[in-house]
């Protein structure tokens, strides 16, 4: 469907003056520039054993798609609305210099991009950082339990000494989800709520997927608290660095097992992999580690070792097929673009 009138003259006319901010800076000739598309679809996930959630997902997925540049690139991001209720996209954290009509937020930055309509966002990569993006549209009913959340890592012109030791990178979205309106879309969000399953990366143990690594790998371990309830995250058998947050390095990184974020806070991890074994990652705040009440469920994942059996009878995981890609590990690896990624994607809302 084509713009209306009144959403063209709107968004031209930003897109116009967000054009005319990114010329004047200094150093433009030294940044590269992307294009992007996301469509947001009425779509269906599965949380864990046939617990359905009706979604409007980024280009059919939750998490949406990784989107990943360099500080001071050029990004343009073309939304398309495919669902029957309005959205926007704020990108959060993202500071937009000179390009506030890009914030993403209805009714003061830019109308809500209505459905069939199409909205062009257009700004530069800064700072550098771990950041999101995510509906501003309902946010708590479209972020807080449909899905409508994706990874913006934008990596630094001058790398930090210790993001230079890093070998390994992986996203970790954790979110919560009331069942009582899984199949309902435009309801839930409200007071009274109660979320009786917890995800990372929109899956509930044991369909997460482990963490492989080798002993001496550095691993970055990216935490976002996507929903409106906290999560505290414990990992067994080692300590981490507390390194940055919200995107921003700490001038002192903690030293600590187990990390406290807030809703929409992120923080990055900084690990060596120096203990080989079988290690538990999980949610110290108990009830999130239930599949509606199902006690060994929720936020939880493994780190494991190369070299480190899988055998055993009673290991949880023991014939577990492994789906690569499902932190985005590999597509962080890759060069700068947005990738999406097959374990992420669900079934269109019939």
């Amino acid at each position: 469907m084509p713009l209306r009138p009144s959403t063209m003259k709107q968004s031209g006319a930003a897109l116009g003056a967000v054009l005319i901010a990114i010329a004047m800076r200094p150093g433009l000739a030294r940044a590269k520039a992307y294009t992007f598309e996301l469509n947001i679809q009425d779509t269906v996930i599965t949380l864990v054993e046939g617990q359905k959630f009706h979604t409007f997902a980024f280009n059919g997925q939750v998490p949406g798609p990784l989107i990943h540049v360099k500080e001071g690139d050029d990004v343009t991001v073309k939304v398309t609305n495919l669902t029957t209720l309005n959205h926007t996209i704020h990108w959060h954290g993202l500071l937009q210099k000179g390009t506030w009509q890009m914030d993403g937020v209805p009714g003061v930055t830019q109308p809500a991009i209505d459905p069939g309509n199409t909205f062009t966002y257009h700004f530069k990569a800064e700072p550098a950082g771990t950041y999101w993006y995510h509906c501003h549209v309902n946010v708590n009913e479209h972020v807080s339990m449909r899905g409508m959340w994706g990874p913006f890592i934008i990596d630094p012109a001058r790398p930090t000494p210790l993001e230079k030791k890093v070998t390994r990178d992986y996203v970790l979205m954790m979110g919560a989800w009331p069942s009582k309106w899984a199949m309902k879309p435009g309801y839930g969000g409200i007071p009274g709520d109660v979320e009786d399953y917890f995800t990372i990366n929109g899956k509930s143990y044991p369909e997460t997927q482990p963490i492989r690594v080798k002993k001496g790998d550095v691993i970055r371990l990216r935490l976002f608290a996507t929903a409106d309830v906290p999560h505290s995250l414990h990992i067994h058998g080692h300590v981490f660095l507390i390194a940055f947050k919200d995107g921003h390095p700490l001038p002192q990184p903690i030293e600590a097992d187990t990390v406290l974020l807030g809703p929409g806070e992120r923080y990055d991890l900084i690990l060596v992999a120096d203990n080989p074994g079988r290690w538990m990652v999980h949610d110290h705040i108990d009830t999130h580690t239930t599949n509606a009440g199902k006690p060994m469920g929720g936020v939880m994942t493994i780190i494991e070792y190369d070299g480190v059996e899988r055998s055993d009878d009673w290991y949880d995981w023991k014939d577990k097929k492994f789906v690569p890609d499902f932190y985005y590990e590999e597509s962080l690896k890759k060069p700068y673009g947005m990738y999406e990624s097959a374990a992420f994607k669900g079934q269109p809302a019939q």
